[in-house]
Order: structure tokens, then sequence, then C-alpha cells
């Protein structure tokens, strides 16, 4: 047997032992079903933060917190403006040119503003948690002091051979 006629033996041999190849699209993951978000996601515009905003809690129409987000800059998105939820919203809601999904009223407001917002809460709650450690470090006396410095030492042997 010459030396083609034993690579082509040896071909032939290792490709019909060979799995047949797949296609991506025969390898894909099956599809996993999920159960269906309460609220659906808005389309995001550039410069809006998004967010719902409880118009009624237990059948109960809750306009103080409504006013208070719009106070704060918050406005109802129009149907218009997302289409996507066209027949999506409550049959009864009050709020019939807005979208509103189980209470919850969809709002946006300038990305600018909430990020200014999100800074002052960060202010204050910085300013809170300096008091409180002020507050809780003026009753440290240096004869017992409220943390210690803890400090442990490894030894390896006694160091004489």
């Amino acid at each position: 047997m010459t030396d083609r006629s034993l690579m082509e033996e040896l071909e032939t041999k290792t490709t019909s032992d060979r799995a047949p190849r797949q296609s991506r699209e025969q390898s894909e993951r099956p599809k996993v079903w999920q159960p269906a978000s309460l609220l659906p996601e808005p389309d995001q515009q550039p410069g809006y933060a998004y967010r719902w905003i409880r118009v009624a809690s237990a059948g109960k129409s809750d306009g103080q917190n409504l006013m208070s987000k719009r106070r704060e800059g918050w406005e109802p998105v129009r149907i218009e403006e997302q289409p996507q939820f066209n027949g999506m919203t409550d049959p009864d809601s009050r709020y019939k040119d807005n979208i509103e999904v189980g209470g919850l009223l969809l709002c946006k407001a300038p990305k600018e503003m909430m990020d200014s917002r999100k800074e002052y809460f960060a202010r204050k709650n910085q300013a809170q948690m300096d008091s409180v450690d002020n507050n809780f470090m003026r009753e440290s006396d240096s004869r017992m002091p409220l943390f210690r410095e803890k400090r442990s030492t490894t030894s390896f042997g006694s160091g004489n051979r």
C-alpha cells in the first residue's frame, strides 16, 4: 500500500466517523417562558427619565401623591408619545389622554432635573451620616475609646536553630 492510498483511506475513515456539523440555528438554546412584567417598559426618549407614579391605591384615588410628584417636576406622558401603550391602559382611568396601568401613571421629567434631585438627596444623606458619626464620636474618651485598633501578630517557630 502506498502512502497516498493509506492517507485517502484514513481521511475517508475519519470523515465518516465525525458527527455531522451543526449550524448555529440548530445549536441555539430553546426559548424559555417568563411571566410578563407587571409594568411595561416605555421607549426611552433622550433627555428624559421615566417613572411610574401612584395615582390610586386599593381603589382609592391618591391625588396628594400625584400633586407632590408634579411639584418635583414629573409630568404625565401622553398616549401619543408612547403609541405601543395603545389599548393597554385602564378603561376606567381618570387620565384618559395619559398612560395609566393598575393605579400607576407613567410620567417623565428632564434628566438634568432628576440628576440634580439625586445629588440633593445624596448630599442630604451624607450630612445625616456625618451628623450621626459626629454625635457618636463625641461620646468617645481616650481612656475608653469606642473604637480600638486591634492588632494581631503571627510568629513562626522559635527562631533559634
